[in-house]
């Protein structure tokens, strides 16, 4: 059941993407950064209100936001600034490559989960889950011969650092969260919650450094549709991811590659929709991604 619960996240987490890209297109990015957390945030602010007026009917649908300790909270503050800093440096990198690039790039985050896995949890893959990661790390490997046909030099473009920054904080938030949700008997809703709650003030932080003071950055701001769908689309997909995780069969390194499914989309539909270049010949190491997913589901 887990395995399904990761493709949902995998769905959700590909219209993320796309939304993501539309909404930070010659856009400030703190500030979307910022308007995306607080859409997530505002969407399980009533779960939190329930909790605490009906207690008995949110557990009885299962979206009770539990009580918890300061120490707690102390390890969900460790998640959302490991978050923070991977979404800054994964927006900024965004806003100035394609979507087929980035993507594909953040595809090598099952790799990192893959060793912390292995070093952490003693989590033991065997034949096909070896050549389905190295398959992944391979095609990303071909996606950076391509970029540099679209001017991306990659030892060169410091928004390739950036994105490779954030994919490997991103996993390690994807190892952390096994911990916050089996060691620490977490329940979606009540991680959800308190991340954003706390990641909304780390943000705010920052935009009082990098925006607030300065008039003109505030006057390129758009508004966009696409802010709020990006975090409700988030908080969707890791609702379903965090499910996935309670199941204590459920392997955090077979999760964090279905999860990379979400390629399909970003690769195809993001291709045709912002009219990206070497679109087909993207699909090459696009298959070897997914081949190399589909070895771990195999397996």
């Amino acid at each position: 059941m887990w395995m399904y619960l990761g493709l949902l996240a995998a769905l959700f987490l590909g219209l993320h993407n796309l939304c993501k890209k539309h909404a930070v297109q010659g856009n400030e990015v703190f500030p979307v950064l910022f308007g995306t957390i607080s859409a997530g945030f505002l969407l399980l602010l009533p779960f939190y209100l329930g909790s605490i007026w009906f207690p008995e009917y949110m557990q009885k649908i299962g979206f009770y936001v539990t009580n918890i300790s300061w120490g707690t909270h102390g390890f969900i503050i460790v998640k959302s600034m490991i978050m923070a800093s991977s979404w800054v440096l994964a927006y900024q990198a965004l806003k100035h490559l394609p979507i087929t690039i980035v993507t594909p790039i953040r595809s090598a985050g099952p790799f990192f989960t893959f060793i912390g896995a292995i070093f952490i949890y003693n989590e033991k893959p065997n034949f096909y889950q070896w050549v389905g990661f190295f398959l992944i790390i391979i095609s990303v490997l071909l996606y950076s011969r391509i970029g540099k046909k679209e001017g991306i030099i990659f030892k060169k473009n410091k928004w390739i650092f950036a994105i490779i920054g954030a994919t490997i904080l991103g996993a390690s938030s994807g190892l952390y969260d096994k911990f916050l949700i089996q060691s620490l008997t977490l329940n979606p809703q009540t991680l959800q919650f308190w991340f954003c709650f706390y990641t909304v003030f780390i943000l705010l932080l920052i935009l009082s450094i990098t925006w607030f003071p300065f008039s003109v950055k505030r006057k390129a701001f758009k508004w966009r549709w696409s802010i709020p769908a990006v975090g409700i689309l988030l908080q969707t997909a890791d609702y379903f991811y965090f499910k996935a995780l309670q199941d204590s069969d459920a392997l955090i390194m077979l999760l964090s590659a279905i999860k990379r499914s979400q390629i399909l989309i970003a690769v195809v539909i993001g291709g045709l929709l912002f009219k990206e270049q070497n679109k087909r010949k993207k699909l090459v190491p696009l298959f070897g991604i997914l081949l190399g997913v589909f070895l771990i589901l195999y397996s």
